[in-house]
């Protein structure tokens, strides 16, 4: 997948980069950090700038990022309490739940958004129950932009700083994203044995 990443690069510069970055956010899978430190790279040898990729990607990150609010605004909590309602008993989840998450998002869904841009794969998932939650699409767009501004900036300027090395940070964002990701399988592991007893209590 990086030389696919890097060859539209290398062919398209900026709108490349812009397509991809979009792309990524819609997709996960599609590693950012190979897109952002190889654009990065690309200013070194080429008539790209530091500013102009950091500008063109944050735009395809935060357009990807909208479609994916939009689709949670499709879903809302009315028609996920609904399905809820419907097939929840699988799962053991009840509107009381779906509610409570919503309340939690509001509470705290403004910086959620804003860190969960620094975290690979949630942070395009983060895009979903902010919009599910009615989070106003302009505190969002801000947050979102705020967020994806930090990431891009540093692996822009880190992709430029070390040019042909470019390739070993992104092995180094490999194991920060494995690491990621475990805490993650386990975070999830744990939330469901819990929440199993706490049902099994309730009986």
């Amino acid at each position: 997948m990086e030389n696919w990443i890097t060859d539209i690069m290398n062919e398209f510069g900026y709108l490349g980069i812009l397509l991809l970055i979009a792309l990524e956010n819609v997709f996960p899978p599609i590693p950012s950090e190979v897109i952002l430190t190889f654009g990065g790279f690309m200013t070194t040898n080429s008539e790209l700038t530091v500013m102009g990729v950091v500008a063109f990607s944050t735009i395809g990150s935060v357009a990807g990022a909208v479609i994916l609010y939009g689709i949670g605004r499709l879903i809302d909590v009315d028609r996920m309490e609904k399905i809820i309602e419907k097939w929840g008993h699988i799962l053991r989840l009840t509107k009381k739940d779906i509610q409570k998450a919503d309340q939690w998002f509001d509470k705290y869904g403004v910086w959620t958004v804003f860190f969960c841009r620094l975290i690979p794969l949630i942070r395009s998932l983060i895009s979903i129950p902010a919009g599910m939650s009615g989070m106003n699409f302009g505190v969002f767009l801000l947050f979102t932009t705020l967020g994806t501004l930090v990431w891009n900036v540093i692996l822009v300027n880190v992709g430029a700083a070390v040019g042909d090395s470019w390739e070993t940070i992104v092995k180094y964002m490999d194991i920060y994203s494995n690491f990621v990701y475990a805490f993650l399988a386990l975070a999830v592991i744990v939330f469901a044995v819990l929440f199993m007893k706490k049902r099994v209590a309730k009986k």
